[in-house]
């Protein structure tokens, strides 16, 4: 595999967001939600507008993942009142973490993840959080691995919807 490039993403990479953005939500839930459900989601979530107002943001972070010039994955981090719940000022949200599946196994996730936890450190943050779908046993898997542990739960709508999606979280040394 040649070599896996992370860079900070900018609006002028709206495009890209809104490329693997898609594509990567599509793939890991596609299977198990209903399609009207998949496409409201899509198209509300990754709408030019909506990734524009976050990408100005300054309290929101976006990192691209590409090799060869081609975007394979993405993180989303949020800080203050970024976040989208807890808005606890000392703590660092990894809001999204995704990766083409022909690219899974392969530890682009995992490079993401540790640029998370260069700017939870540059952030000087005492914990890092995130809500993953309690049927997402691959990411579940994944943040347990690195040291998560859950701490409650909420309710996460796709579409019409109702999803449980796992509260987790990491404190950092």
């Amino acid at each position: 595999m040649n070599t896996l490039k992370i860079t900070k993403a900018t609006l002028n990479d709206i495009e890209k967001l809104q490329n693997i953005g898609r594509q990567t939500f599509y793939e890991t839930f596609a299977e198990v939600n209903l399609e009207e459900n998949m496409a409201k989601y899509l198209e509300k979530s990754f709408a030019t507008e909506k990734l524009a107002s976050e990408l100005k943001n300054e309290s929101s972070y976006f990192y691209l993942a590409e090799i060869d010039e081609k975007v394979i994955g993405y993180l989303k981090l949020n800080t203050g009142n970024a976040q989208t719940e807890n808005q606890d000022k000392n703590a660092l949200e990894i809001e999204r973490i995704y990766v083409a599946k022909e690219f899974h196994g392969k530890n682009v996730g995992q490079e993401l993840y540790v640029q998370a936890l260069k700017m939870a450190k540059e952030l000087n943050v005492s914990y890092m959080w995130l809500g993953v779908w309690e049927k997402n046993f691959r990411a579940v898997s994944f943040y347990t691995k690195n040291g998560f542990t859950q701490f409650d739960t909420h309710i996460f709508k796709l579409g019409d919807d109702e999803q449980t999606d796992l509260m987790m979280k990491k404190v950092l040394a």
